[in-house]
This record gives C-alpha cells, structure tokens and sequence, in this order.
C-alpha cells in the first residue's frame, strides 16, 4: 500500500445563492417543487445493503397543504432496530480498518453532490417537507449542511496530525480510534443541515451509525441517505430507520455494545435518554459519549443605547425566520423605556409587510409551523397570554389549521418579566417583551441570567462599549453563542462553532473540532528504541569516598 500525510482541501463557506427573479437557481428550484409535487415517493428504510420495507406505510404531506401527499414511508419495529444494530456491528471493522482519506473522500464526495446536482433537489425536500422559504432551505439544507462535511472532514485530518512530543530514544504516538461498538443518532425536524451532520460527523472518525430521524423531517432524510449512497458510503455504515422514539431508545439502550448518541432535540427527552443511560451503565463495554443540543430560551437585550432600527430588524429576523422554529431563535426581549416607542414602531411596521403562506411561493416570508402537534401546543400558549391581565398583544395571536399550520407573527408585552411566555420554550412563533427602566440595565442582565435554566443563545444591542463588556460579562454563562449587535440566529460553521449548557445541552459545539473528538477514543504508543536491561537507576550507587 503507497502511503503519505495527505493534505485535505481547505474549506471555505458555501456562497448562499440569492434565489432573485430570472436567476438559474430560481428556475431550478421551481422546477424541482414542480417535480417533487408531481409524484409520491415510496421511502424504505436503509439497513446494512437493504432497502427495508413494512406493511406499516406511513403518509407525508407538507405542513403548509396538508392535504397534498407527498408519499409514504415504511415504519419499522423493534426487529428492524435489532436488525440495523446487527448491521451497523457488521459493517465497523471494514469501516473502521479504511485509510481516513478513503473515508473522508466520501463525504467531501457528499458536499460535492450536494453543492451541484442535489442542491434544488435537498431545497425542495426542505421547503415541502418542513415548511421552509426558499432561503431559509438555502442557508440549511444546502449551504450548512456542506460547511459540516467540508469542515469536519478538515477538523479530522487536524486531530489525526496532532500528536505528542517524543523524548530521546522514544516515539510518542497516538491513535484516535472509533469507539468500541456502534453509534445512535437521533435527529431533529427543524434543520435539514442538522440531520445529516449528527450521523456523518461520527461515521467520519470511523463508526458505523443508527440514524433515527423526526418523522417530520423523513423527506429530506431519504434525499441525504441518496446522496451519500452516491457519493460512496460503505452498506452499513449509516443505517437509517424510523420507528417511534420508545422503541428504539429500548433496544439501543440496553445493547452491551451501545457507545455513545449524537442528540438535537428537546431538553425533557434528552434527559430521560440520560437517566436511561446512568441506569443501565453496568451493561456497556465501556462509558458511551452523550452528546446532545436541546432547548433554548434565547433573549435579546437592549441598552438605551442601541440603534431602534437595528435592534427591530434583529427581533422580527430572529424571532420570525422559519417560524420560530430554530433552538436559537429569540423568544424573548428586554428594551429600555426610553426607546421601546420607536422600536415597536419599526418592529409593527415590518410585521405588516411579512406575507404568509406557502413556501412555494417565493413572496412569503411566513409560512407553517411543523405539524398539528405543534400548532396545537403553540396556539395553547398563545390562548393562555390572552386571559392574562399583564400581558398585552400587539401584534398577531390568529392562526388557522384549515388547509396548512399558519399561525401569524406573535409579540406578546408583557408587564411580568416571569410570565409564563417569557420562561418556556415555545418552539414557535411567538416573541415575548418585557420592557424595563433605562437605570435598571445592570438588573435587568441579572433578570435575563436568571429567568431561564437554558443558555443557548443571547445578544446585547449596545453603541455604549461599557455596557457591551458589562453584558458580556455578567451574561457569561447565560448563552453558548452569544451576539452583540446581531440576532441570536444563524451560526455559521467554522465560524461561530454552536451549542449552549445548563438546559441546553453539552455543549459540544457542531461545526467544531472539539465535537469530532467526542467520536473518537484515543490510545497512547510509546515506542523504546533500546530497551534498559538493568532495573538500577544511578542514584542507587554509593556515594564516592
């Protein structure tokens, strides 16, 4: 075998396209809604080199038309965990045992697919699938979703090249080794991006992966699984099913050779999985890695100092995008008196202007929210602000499930900073302000410190810099991404690496190196040229006369 340290390509951002009337990717893009709506696809699961097929036929249809089907897919049960674990164990010493550029040539492969042929395909999955405009699917499912392969594959041939010091007459070496067993990802709906980076980040340092995702985000799944069968991936490596969440977590959880889960989702589930894990711990071959991104309670605060306009724009972008439905999206806002008049009067004005409806048409900065579970839960919210007294709506609180989940634009003032629709997580959109006396700021940074056990993302509108670094510093704990001058939305990978704590989740940044060596398990060499052949040391001699 020719051996050699091979460099990989230095990866950059993928440029979003801009998707203007005339351009060749709007044109592509409406051709592939078009294609997509003209058929129903028939989704199996992928299990070892099988393409794995029920009786149980569950249907898909777009949340913003749910009339319209858009195909079905077949639903596994506790054999067919059984059988992907069986697969997943299979396939590792084939996977593992491949040189990391062979492994990595795969997924730079899969960025490659993505970014040409593919792009209007996963845009279009995304935009029926899961509701999004065709931005929003731009900037995920295409754009970060390349940014992950190409920057892990980047962030692993780093890791692979640092190594140890060695002292005369030793070699130091390490190895970074997949860990022993297989790997659980479980994925969310609301990024596309997300989906396909948990189980790709760790089948790229060599494990082999069960891929369980949201039901809700199963078409565009079935679009990256194609993708990466193009683009070279080995059977067995990532094993993708769909079964209900219990299911699965019963028969992963209890396998002696379960080694570590890859998690976004909600912090209640994420801590069942925990305390599954601790009570089951006796039974693994070694301590399994959790990984997980859950909730947020994401905040703005501004300063009296901030300009009105931008801060407006920050709050209707990061609360509204995608309907709210991002882990970082704000969902709650603390202004000074003194600027609050103009704030809300540029933020009323541009909720106006938003259009809301279906993805499809390219005019709509709304569309709907994932599923009538969903819009049940969020209207409940919403409902409940109404009935009380300290709370006023000025913007929005209608919503109508008759043809799509459509709920309008919410912003709820509230005169109780520990109202209800300020604390929880609400997943929608829904914005909650509370406004506050100008002197009160270094108070009010406690407030938002305090109010919600997640800290996930935050940001500080200031010009005043003593403010800024008074923000920053109290709210050090408050937010693992953390903005000034900017909405709590839209981390870039490579360059605002993501993930929060406390409630939030471990904090193990995707898009980050230090999220790759989770996936790993090291061995330490040492290599001794001449070996000594006498146990004394010098300092067993007798001192000289």
């Amino acid at each position: 075998m020719a051996n050699g340290f091979f460099n990989v390509p230095f990866p950059k951002n993928e440029p979003v396209l801009n998707y203007a009337p005339g351009s060749k990717e709007r044109v592509a893009l409406q051709q592939a809604l078009r294609d997509a709506r003209a058929k129903q696809l028939d989704i199996p699961m992928y299990i070892g080199a099988d393409e794995v097929r029920t009786n149980s036929k569950q249907r898909l249809a777009p949340p913003h038309d749910h009339q319209h089907t858009l195909g079905y897919f077949h639903e596994g049960d506790r054999e067919h965990v059984v059988q992907a674990i069986d697969a997943a164990l299979a396939a590792k010493s084939l996977w593992n045992n491949l040189s990391w550029e062979n492994r990595a040539s795969v997924f730079l492969k899969a960025a490659d697919l993505l970014a040409g042929p593919y792009r209007a395909i996963i845009n279009a999955a995304t935009m029926l699938g899961q509701s999004k405009n065709c931005y929003q699917a731009e900037i995920d499912s295409a754009c970060e979703l390349i940014d992950f392969l190409r920057f892990n594959v980047y962030y692993m041939a780093q890791i692979y090249h640092e190594q140890p010091e060695s002292s005369p007459g030793v070699w130091n070496r390490i190895e970074y080794r997949p860990l022993e067993g297989f790997t659980f990802a479980l994925t969310p709906f609301n990024f596309t991006a997300i989906a396909g980076n948990l189980p790709t980040s760790m089948a790229m340092m060599g494990n082999t992966v069960i891929w369980k995702p949201a039901y809700t985000q199963i078409y565009s799944a079935n679009v990256i699984m194609t993708v990466l069968k193009e683009a070279g991936l080995p059977d067995g490596v990532i094993n993708l099913i769909y079964a209900d969440g219990p299911t699965v977590g019963d028969v992963i959880f209890n396998h002696r050779d379960f080694a570590g889960i890859h998690f976004t989702g909600s912090t209640k589930v994420f801590q069942q999985i925990w305390q599954t894990i601790g009570k089951n711990i006796q039974a693994y071959r070694s301590y399994p890695r959790i990984v997980g991104e859950t909730g947020g309670k994401d905040f703005i605060i501004a300063h009296s100092s901030a300009h009105p306009k931008e801060l407006s724009t920050a709050m209707a972008r990061g609360a509204f995008e995608f309907q709210g439905q991002k882990c970082s999206a704000a969902s709650r806002c603390y202004i000074p008196s003194s600027i609050w008049d103009e704030v809300k009067n540029y933020l009323l004005e541009d909720l106006k202007s938003f259009n809301m409806g279906s993805p499809e048409d390219f005019g709509n900065f709304i569309n709907a929210v994932i599923d009538e579970k969903s819009f049940n839960s969020i209207t409940r919210y919403i409902e409940e602000a109404k009935k009380n007294p300290v709370n006023e709506i000025i913007a929005g609180g209608k919503y109508d499930k008759s043809k799509g989940y459509f709920i309008e634009p919410t912003v709820i003032v509230s005169k109780d900073p520990s109202s209800v629709t300020m604390c929880e997580e609400i997943f929608g959109p829904v914005l909650t302000i509370y406004i506050y006396q100008d002197e009160n700021f270094e108070q009010t940074l406690e407030l938002v410190d305090n109010t919600s056990p997640y800290a996930l993302t935050g940001s500080i509108f200031a010009k005043d810099r003593y403010a800024v670094e008074l923000a920053t510093r109290k709210l050090t704990q408050s937010a693992g991404n953390f903005y000034i001058n900017d909405k709590p939305t839209g981390a870039v990978v490579g360059q605002q690496p993501f993930g929060g704590a406390r409630g939030s989740g471990t904090n193990d940044k995707a898009g980050a190196k230090v999220n790759l060596l989770r996936w790993v398990s090291l061995r330490t060499i040492k290599e001794t040229f001449v070996t000594p052949r006498d146990y004394r040391y010098p300092f067993l001699e007798p001192d000289k006369a």
